[in-house]
């Protein structure tokens, strides 16, 4: 791991973890009305118009080259289709902050996948940090295995969640977009709104306007963990590796465990707390350079 870590990641990950990690007890009240679908097809083109007429207005050119639009369209597909509508699923099945948990297993999904299919090897430090924010995952999940037991299909959407955001984030790895992150996130956001307005059409039901409460809440959405958070992962991914930025987010589970005790009951106890000390850990092992050895 570089010594040097980019001075924008810090900000960035703690904006990732705040705007995602107080989102998931929020996906319930989001498809009160609304389905699945139609809910994450306003979401997804909200956002996207939304990035993309900001960057217009910084004067940045929002067309998007040719070269890159297969590369676009794959991670779209991997990624914010699969994660957006499998996170969701999971949410509605099990306690929020289970689903979060399972959710981001990702960086364990993309080191089995950077070692298996790409030859990815990890330093010893970025491997403790690794086993860190496993062990920290494993707490947190631990104590929803009776959920998982009620609810398998929840826990399969989870971790379909897990896996295609990791499948994303490694093509993005593989193949760079040398473009502004308002602009690709736009972009991506809006490729992914395709098929999920596809799903919306044929499994949404009726089209209605939801009550203000629904409208506030996909509102929040739309504009925070979705715009806000999906342009500061892609941020992430284009300034540090891989594993490095999967372990960057797995402070995100923990505060959606704690917005799940605060917002909806959920459980928080010892074990919970020991599991955010260990994500800390992770993140420090992750981010923070080492210290030189102090020569006489």
């Amino acid at each position: 791991m570089p010594q040097a870590l980019p001075r924008a990641a810090l900000p960035l990950i703690a904006i990732l973890t705040l705007v995602w990690g107080t989102t998931w007890s929020l996906f319930p009240l989001a498809v009160r009305e609304l389905s699945v679908w139609t809910f994450r097809f306003v979401s997804l083109v909200g956002s996207g118009l939304l990035l993309l007429a900001v960057a217009r207005a910084k004067g940045q050119a929002i067309a998007l080259p040719r070269a890159y639009w297969k590369i676009t369209i794959a991670a779209a597909l991997s990624y914010l289709v699969v994660w957006n509508v499998a996170s969701t699923y999971a949410a509605l099945l099990i306690p929020s902050g289970q689903a979060a948990v399972l959710g981001f297993t990702m960086p364990l999904w993309l080191a089995l996948i950077g070692a298996a299919f790409l030859h990815q090897r990890l330093d010893r430090r970025s491997l403790a940090a690794l086993a860190l924010g496993i062990l920290a995952v494993g707490l947190l999940a631990a104590r929803g295995l009776h959920a998982y037991a009620q609810a398998p299909l929840g826990f399969a959407a989870g971790i379909i969640a897990a896996i295609g955001w990791a499948v994303g984030t490694l093509i993005l790895k593989r193949n760079p977009v040398p473009v502004p992150a308002l602009v690709f996130t736009g972009w991506q956001l809006l490729v992914a709104a395709v098929p999920v307005g596809i799903g919306a059409w044929w499994l949404g039901g009726d089209w209605f306007v939801p009550s203000w409460q629904t409208v506030l809440v996909i509102g929040y959405i739309t504009v925070m963990p979705m715009a806000v958070g999906n342009m500061a992962w892609f941020a992430i991914i284009g300034l540090l590796p891989a594993h490095i930025a999967g372990l960057g987010s797995v402070l995100v589970p923990v505060v959606a465990m704690l917005t799940g005790a605060l917002v909806r009951g959920e459980p928080l106890g010892p074990v919970e707390l020991m599991a955010m000390a260990c994500s800390a850990g992770a993140v420090a092992l992750a981010l923070l350079p080492a210290r030189q050895p102090v020569r006489a």
